[in-house]
């Protein structure tokens, strides 16, 4: 097994994590970003209020990206998986 392909699959395990995890960060960003707007304009600083919208948002996304988050993280071990002969060959 050569640098470069311990590298390649690094890179590709990184850039699958940062795929996946954007939808959910995304969505804690926004939901963030509307509540702090919210308390902001009334002037209500509750640690909870900003909690516990964020991850109703999170929850969310985790029921309508899921599926899609599996299938990327499945393909991605197959193509590791069927590889494997090559790499170490």
């Amino acid at each position: 097994m050569t640098p470069t392909a311990v590298i390649e699959i690094g890179r590709g395990a990184l850039e699958l994590t940062l795929l996946i995890s954007a939808p959910l960060f995304i969505a804690a960003l926004v939901t963030g970003l509307i509540v702090s707007i919210f308390q902001a304009a009334t002037q209500i600083n509750e640690a909870t209020l900003s909690f516990v919208p964020k991850l109703v948002a999170i929850f969310i996304t985790l029921i309508l990206a899921g599926p899609w988050m599996i299938t990327m993280m499945t393909d991605y071990m197959r193509r590791l998986f069927e590889s494997i002969p090559g790499v170490i060959g």
